[in-house]
């Protein structure tokens, strides 16, 4: 067996045991059967979306959590639901803790998906995905993408870190480097969204409301002053481009 193989047979493993491990915290975690039940009556103040969203879940019943968990993956692959609104969902169905859980291996299961199929099918394939403008702006990437540099782009609140996947897996960086800065870059967020629910599936709407708002000005803050942050991040990695 060459070198190649191994070395797609190791990812092989890695992400079936990664699938298995989904469905095994689905089977043993948290089942919202009754998700409709005691909070019934606060799901009026939900958005439609949200609510569908709750009560297919809860209808897959031991398995709602794995399904959550391939959602959250596929939100980040092709974006077919915002990934603030399954953050939000996550801790509303299972918790803060649970929540946080299942979020966060979604997310790496979906980084880790639309970083592979960048490395495999390349550029073509990602410009399907993400605008031309996004990958002209972060082209410098391709030729520097250092874990530290990486692992700041993921921590900064509002940047596309779907399209960051994508862009990576151009670089030629490490799978296991990347899947540690992009899991860890995501946390942060992923915790304030899951919280969010949580706050509002137990019925604490002011600690809701003060979660968003403190998110939301976190991500105008990041935004008013995003060439410096842009700038600052460069001058770390040590690149000289413009953005």
């Amino acid at each position: 067996m060459t070198t190649k193989q191994q070395k797609v047979l190791a990812k092989g493993v890695m992400f079936s045991l990664f699938i298995a491990l989904i469905f095994l915290f689905s089977w043993y975690g948290p089942r919202p059967f009754s998700v409709l039940g005691p909070w019934g009556d606060n799901l009026g103040k939900f958005y439609t979306r949200r609510r569908r969203l709750a009560r297919f879940l809860s209808s897959f019943g031991p398995w709602s959590a794995a399904v959550f968990m391939l959602l959250q993956a596929l939100q980040v692959v092709i974006s077919p639901i915002p990934g603030e609104l399954t953050g939000v969902i996550g801790g509303y169905v299972y918790g803060v803790n649970f929540g946080f859980l299942f979020s966060t291996l979604g997310l790496t299961l979906g980084s880790w998906i639309a970083f592979e199929l960048a490395s495999i099918f390349g550029k073509p394939l990602v410009e399907k995905f993400v605008a031309k403008k996004v990958l002209d702006k972060f082209h410098f990437l391709t030729s520097n993408a250092g874990a530290l540099i990486s692992f700041l782009l993921f921590v900064i609140p509002g940047f596309p870190k779907d399209y960051l996947c994508y862009i990576l897996g151009l670089t030629g960086m490490n799978l296991s480097t990347f899947l540690v800065v992009s899991t860890l870059g995501r946390m942060p967020g992923t915790y304030l969204l899951t919280m969010q629910g949580a706050s509002i599936g137990s019925g604490q709407y002011e600690t809701a409301i003060v979660i968003a708002v403190i998110s939301g000005l976190i991500v105008f803050m990041a935004y008013l002053y995003r060439s410096r942050l842009y700038h600052w991040i460069r001058g770390v990695g040590g690149t000289d481009v413009s953005v």
